[in-house]
């Protein structure tokens, strides 16, 4: 089995040859069989042709000028080579601008290519790994799905806010608000810990769902194992084993853990497809999810509103079919005022 430096450098190879003016149609073939042959494969992939990718869109530069001064061209430096001079790194660029426009690169000029997108990548990565870790958020209303560098897949729920740090050991999510689903990719090697305040749900190859609430911490596994810890550092501890299935609520010290069918979890995360999905759901639980999708907020005036059970699949931002059900269906007025819509039980007159 390779290595995972020999994978690296294999893919960055074909990263120098798929820069090359004659890549072909055959060439992309074998390079998407290449990568679909192994997990070490598509992480490398991923990890590098991102890195590199990026190389070509950083706008923002490294400069040695005093602050408030306005930096002349010849001041700017890439921030990948912050230790090379001006003049090694102009070399480094025109000599990459040939290679791509050479359709008969030699073999050691094809691995010298290799090598040097190789040393670019690692130079993307660490600049962006250290100095500043990347941050995601979401609008209220919005999901959105990110790659992450090491091949695994985040989708953000609405309002949410995460910051993203990957290191040689371990790969870490600080969930400041909301709730995310993560996808990750195997890496024993490094294994992948979303903090959430003082608890950290811990995964190396899985599937989950953690959702930050006011009163805890929800988690939903949909795949594999995860762990879920309190405290940091020394202090840390196991207070929870969450397999396939498992509905987690932590709160302080105590875990609820329900096990459900993964199929009924999968329903419970259909926000990821943009709807929300009630069956035989207390009203008040299913506005507390709208609520949470729209800046129109809905409000239970009456408690016999609120324990009226609904159920079906709804668009997540559209409050307008959601309160049209809610007013045909049962003994229920919606009354709109700015932002705000109160829910009132009708005149005993109305079915």
């Amino acid at each position: 089995m390779a290595s995972r430096e020999q994978v690296e450098s294999a893919a960055a190879a074909w990263i120098a040859r798929r820069e090359r003016d004659d890549w072909t149609q055959q060439d992309q073939e074998a390079l998407e069989a290449w990568i679909a042959s192994g997990t070490d494969q598509r992480v490398a992939w991923l990890r590098l042709s991102a890195a590199w990718d990026e190389t070509h869109r950083l706008k923002t530069l490294r400069t040695d000028a005093a602050p408030g001064n306005v930096p002349k061209p010849d001041e700017l430096r890439s921030p990948f080579f912050v230790q090379q001079d001006s003049e090694a790194s102009s070399d480094w660029r025109a000599e990459l601008r040939t290679e791509r426009r050479s359709r008969g690169l030699t073999k050691q000029r094809q691995v010298a290519l290799a090598a040097a997108i190789l040393l670019i990548c690692a130079g993307a990565a660490l600049w962006q790994l250290f100095p500043t870790s990347p941050a995601y958020e979401t609008d209220i209303g919005a999901v959105e799905a990110v790659l992450l560098a090491d091949g695994s897949r985040v989708t953000l729920n609405t309002d949410t806010s995460i910051k993203v740090d990957l290191s040689q050991t371990e790969r870490r999510i600080n969930l400041a608000r909301g709730e995310a689903y993560f996808e990750v990719a195997k890496d024993p090697t490094r294994p992948f810990v979303v903090n959430v305040g003082d608890k950290r749900v811990v995964a190396v190859g899985t599937s989950f769902s953690v959702r930050r609430d006011s009163d805890g911490v929800r988690v939903f596994v949909t795949e594999g194992t995860v762990r879920v810890d309190k405290g940091e550092s020394a202090e840390t501890r196991s207070i929870a084993q969450l397999q396939s299935g498992a509905v987690a609520h932590a709160v302080a010290d105590d875990v609820i853990v329900e096990t459900r069918p993964v199929a009924e979890v999968e329903q419970m995360l259909t926000w990821r497809t943009g709807y929300l999905v009630f069956d035989h759901t207390p009203m008040s639980q299913a506005i507390a999810e709208f609520n949470r999708y729209n800046r129109r907020k809905i409000l239970i005036a009456d408690p016999q509103v609120a324990t009226i059970r609904i159920g079906g699949n709804f668009r997540a931002t559209n409050v307008e079919a959601f309160l049209r059900l809610v007013e045909s269906d049962f003994p229920v007025v919606a009354t709109e005022k700015g932002q705000q819509i109160t829910l009132t039980a009708a005149a005993s007159g109305k079915n």
